[in-house]
């Protein structure tokens, strides 16, 4: 099994820029049409580009995905009818994998290299770095609370209750290189700089060899069920506090696009985005439709990356049980707190600057996000 490189984290570094070719197949089948998003001026394909391979992180986006769907096996999309309500809005939906099929680089990069995506997994932290170079603007937030953990044995460390916790014991914690999360839990004083262990890979080889000793970066959403019922060589439970909690309290995987982009299609994004926040809804309350697709694309992809129906499962009950997706302050699913952003920025400006990178001078929440096309009435029952 593969986790992926990069979680939740902001790489303050260069935009990787990957090539992809590609060719597909499909079966197709109709369904009647209200035609909603093509009336409203939306690209006959609306392309959407993740940060990973396909799972259940992204099934409020398979959610929008009708039947008879094509799943490009070279380039690694998902494509089908984009759907509201069971009709199709007169428009394809393109669910495009990220990771090692845009070759491990930034959604962001993949924004400005192709217009033609839409919208794309946008983070709080990665707008703040990239505020001055390559800015983008977020629409809705699917996402509430990042999924990010720092995780440990808890049999080891039972005095252990958050990542603050792990300091005194000096306990090594390892993660992706350059995550800004981890730049400020040490300037924040949370953690010691010499405790930090940047080589983490993404396979469980290295803690699951510590014993318990060492603690790991990971996703609430993933790492503790696998951890506990597919690696059995572990097989047990882990503790973890999600980086949210612990003061790093930016958005993941919100949808954003560029500014350039946003603009264009204003009137698209008024009738999309309420599409987008009802399918996160619906996704949460009945997922098997949207993972059926997500393990056929995964096997289809046949990449590396392995994901099969029970973790899938226990994806979306997590982000339930933790509250990772749930109403906004307002009672919105979708929407932005603007507070939370502009104390973020105060926190990660700093943070960026410390390693070099430029911050927009001013920055404000309104330079990174727009509630302006969520729909309030779309919550969470």
């Amino acid at each position: 099994m593969k986790f992926r490189p990069i979680i939740g984290a902001a790489i303050a570094g260069s935009l990787a820029l990957a090539a992809c070719g590609g060719s597909s197949s499909s079966d197709t089948t109709t369904a009647s049409s209200s035609g909603i998003l093509k009336d409203a001026g939306c690209p006959s394909t609306v392309s959407i580009q993740t940060d990973w391979n396909p799972e259940a992180e992204h099934g409020n986006l398979y959610q929008l995905i009708g039947p008879g769907y094509t799943v490009d096996t070279k380039k690694l999309r998902v494509s089908g009818d984009l759907m509201a309500g069971g009709k199709t809005t007169g428009v394809q939906v393109e669910i495009r994998a990220g990771g090692p099929a845009i070759g491990y680089g930034q959604v962001t990069a993949e924004l400005y290299k192709d217009p033609t995506i839409l919208l794309g997994f946008t983070s709080t932290d990665e707008q703040v770095s990239h505020s001055v170079d390559f800015p983008t603007k977020a629409v809705v937030a699917p996402f509430n609370i990042n999924p990010q953990i720092i995780m440990w044995d808890p049999n080891t460390y039972p005095e252990v209750k958050t990542i603050a916790d792990l300091k005194k014991p000096g306990v090594k914690v390892r993660y992706f290189q350059g995550a800004a999360y981890m730049d400020y839990l040490i300037q924040s004083g949370q953690l010691d700089k010499k405790q930090t262990d940047d080589t983490y890979d993404g396979s469980p080889a290295s803690f699951i060899a510590s014993g318990g000793k060492d603690a790991q970066q990971g996703f609430g959403t993933a790492e503790p069920y696998a951890y506990k019922n597919v690696f059995k060589d572990w097989a047990k439970d882990v503790a973890y506090q999600y980086v949210h909690d612990a003061g790093w309290t930016a958005y993941a995987q919100s949808l954003g696009g560029t500014p350039a982009n946003i603009e264009k299609y204003d009137s698209c994004l008024k009738a999309l985005v309420p599409v987008i926040q009802q399918a996160a809804v619906d996704y949460v309350a009945s997922p098997d439709t949207a993972n059926a697709i997500i393990l056929d694309a995964v096997a289809k992809y046949n990449n590396g990356w392995t994901y099969d129906a029970g973790q899938a499962t226990a994806a979306v009950a997590q982000m339930q049980a933790d509250k990772l997706v749930a109403n906004s302050p307002d009672g919105t699913l979708g929407s932005f707190d603007i507070d939370r952003i502009t104390k973020f920025i105060a926190t990660a400006t700093p943070v960026y600057t410390a390693t070099g990178a430029k911050v927009k001078t001013g920055l404000t929440a309104g330079d990174l996000v727009t509630n302006d096309y969520v729909d309030p009435a779309i919550k969470l029952g």
